[in-house]
């Protein structure tokens, strides 16, 4: 089977969990090698990366691949794609990850695919373009594939790889170092997950009616372990911070469960969580267009459904 470059994202040292989703999906296409960017690699890491498939590391553990912004990560990908000639090259569709697969594409002169929902066979993407109005299928016609893959599109799953790790050593251009990290302030992490890569994602909107009833959403995220979200209305309001928008000028996110409290549903809002594989709406207007995206409905005030489905979920804990 065919090499798989895959990039890792970590923090600290610690695997996020959507490296581990692309390494279970590269499995299922070939042979998954992991590409981890900087110093840090662990014995812990490179355990993580081989027990979800990684059936190598290549480990560049020089510290200016990440002294500096991005480019490097990008050099080096182009660097093991000229060396290892790989059937593709996989990467997360955050911020970073599809700036450095734009990059990767220029670097060698390949086609790229973002916000993919699904890779088959033939290294064939699942995406909905144009806020969400259409699936696509698409398929790199040029060069390698790479492929930026939203997080929580494939379930992780073990399925150990030999992980033997390979030294990288990266010879990075004058351009590479333009732009260099001067500050790196750690953001304080609460108890709740990274909204991007939770399973289970609450959102409340323009329904929740003020800042202070977004406990009600916070309550039932609590109750099922769930990242809290909200809708571009709630927070150009000042009623929950920004970086907690959920929409196609907010963040993308496509979890397992995903409730919406108080949203109508407009077309900015559902480009970025109607990939969600269960919907759930909650809203007062029987006509909220929400409704057409949702699995299920819940037509009522939602303060008073959500306290009653968080009573019941903390009553079967």
């Amino acid at each position: 089977m065919s090499e798989i470059l895959v990039l890792v994202e970590q923090v600290d040292g610690e695997v996020k969990k959507v490296t581990l989703e692309l390494l279970t999906l590269a499995k299922s296409l070939g042979e998954p090698s992991a590409v981890w960017a900087g110093p840090g690699l662990s014995d812990a890491a490179a355990a993580k990366l081989a027990e979800y498939g990684a059936d190598k590391v290549y480990n560049a553990a020089a510290q200016e691949v990440v002294d500096y912004v991005v480019a490097p990560k990008a050099e080096l990908l182009a660097q093991l794609v000229a060396d290892k000639s790989p059937a593709a090259v996989l990467v997360a569709a955050t911020a970073e990850g599809k700036e450095v697969a734009g990059r990767l594409a220029v670097k060698t002169d390949s086609g790229v695919i973002t916000d993919a929902v699904g890779v088959g066979e033939g290294f064939v993407a699942d995406q909905s373009i144009f806020g969400g109005g259409v699936n696509v299928r698409s398929k790199v016609a040029k060069g390698t594939p790479i492929i930026a893959v939203r997080p929580n599109s494939t379930p992780p799953a073990p399925n150990a790889g030999a992980g033997a790790v390979e030294e990288v050593a990266v010879a990075l251009s004058e351009a590479a170092k333009a732009a260099r990290v001067v500050e790196r302030v750690k953001q304080e992490k609460g108890a709740r997950p990274e909204l991007a890569e939770a399973a289970i994602v609450v959102s409340g909107g323009r329904g929740v009616g003020s800042a202070e009833n977004f406990s009600v959403i916070e309550g039932l995220a609590d109750a099922l372990g769930a990242a809290v979200g909200a809708s571009r209305a709630a927070t150009d309001a000042g009623w929950y911070p920004h970086q907690f928008q959920v929409g196609q000028t907010g963040k993308t996110v496509s979890p397992q469960l995903y409730i919406a409290a108080g949203i109508s549903g407009a077309i900015q809002h559902r480009a970025g969580m109607q990939t969600a594989k269960t919907i759930v709406a909650i809203n007062k207007d029987p006509e909220a267009p929400i409704f057409e995206l949702a699995d299920y409905g819940v037509v009522g005030d939602l303060h008073q459904v959500v306290p009653q489905l968080t009573e019941e979920i903390d009553k079967r804990k």
